[in-house]
């Protein structure tokens, strides 16, 4: 990709960034008008949706603090689950957002750039081993798994995982363009992504250390991650809403909204601030805290408080 197309993909990204703020005030307030006459725990659904836009992309498990927070605020609109995977689509609608300009110019590459091509079919074999896992486990993962002593226990394993791989000597990185890196890498990928089905592991963390345990530098490995995303929070968001129609009300639906509109927000801010701590940054400190979250988690099990 040439400079001129760097600078224009740049110069979208700006534009966007501009209008965000109108866009964003004017949804935040069509959901408001929807959900808060038929719901009169909206101001939860506003705090979930902050939970998931502000965890999605970090190492930390979005849905392992959308279950525990649920509980918290004793939250009765979960849906078994539902409510928070399908706020994740919030997260899917911004990264497709935040990288508009460049899915467009792929888009436009794809059928003279071999390139291109072969990227999103590194996307496809990344995206498969969970899509196949977690199809067929579907309901076993949401009735076994969604459960406080799982996610505190995942989140302390994966914290402590995230510190040892942080501190272990690793090869130079190889790969410093998430376009460019290959089938056997994104397969990698997509099995150390298994490891989020069970939740309080964090499909972010599980990705991009798999990213950088296969030869991804840092920010490549969390650009790869975000791509990703946007097939497996979208599936796993149809599915599980597909499956679950029966229980959705009109109440519900206002809820839903809600809360993705919110989700959508946050995490579109969150994505830029993200990609710039970690060109600098290690991920020891969202290793230490996953082990403090978890071991709180695990505490108010023993309280009886979750």
């Amino acid at each position: 990709m040439g400079s001129s197309e760097l600078a224009t993909l740049d110069e979208a990204r700006s534009r966007r960034m501009h209008i965000l703020p109108i866009g964003a005030v004017a949804l935040l307030g069509i959901a408001l008008i929807i959900a808060v006459p038929a719901a009169s725990d909206w101001w939860k659904v506003v705090i979930l949706g902050v939970v998931e836009g502000l965890t999605e992309f970090l190492p930390i498990s979005s849905t392992g603090h959308l279950l525990i927070v649920s509980s918290l605020l004793d939250f009765e609109g979960s849906l078994g689950g539902t409510f928070e995977i399908f706020i994740q689509l919030g997260a899917v609608i911004a990264v497709v957002g935040y990288y508009a300009a460049d899915l467009l110019h792929q888009a436009r590459q794809a059928p003279r750039d071999p390139q291109t091509r072969r990227f999103w079919l590194a996307i496809g074999v990344a995206f498969i081993p969970a899509a196949v896992i977690g199809l067929a486990l579907h309901e076993w993962i949401k009735t076994t798994l969604f459960s406080p002593v799982v996610i505190g226990t995942a989140l302390i394993v994966g914290g402590a995982v995230l510190i040892i791989v942080e501190r272990l000597p690793r090869r130079t990185a190889t790969i410093h363009d998430a376009t460019r890196l290959s089938l056997r890498q994104a397969l990698g990928i997509g099995i150390a992504q298994t490891l989020a089905l069970t939740p309080g592991v964090s499909r972010a963390a599980a990705s991009i250390i798999g990213g950088m345990l296969v030869g991804l530098d840092r920010r490549a490995a969390t650009t790869f991650s975000f791509y990703l995303a946007i097939p497996t929070l979208g599936a796993a968001t149809i599915v599980d809403l597909l499956t679950s129609l029966d229980q959705v009300t009109p109440d519900d639906m206002g809820r839903l909204f809600l809360g993705l509109v919110v989700s959508l927000i946050v995490a579109w801010l969150s994505i830029g601030w993200l990609l710039r701590y970690v060109t600098s940054h290690s991920f020891v400190a969202f290793g230490v805290y996953r082990i403090i979250a978890g071991s709180i988690v695990l505490a108010l099990v023993a309280m009886g408080r979750l």
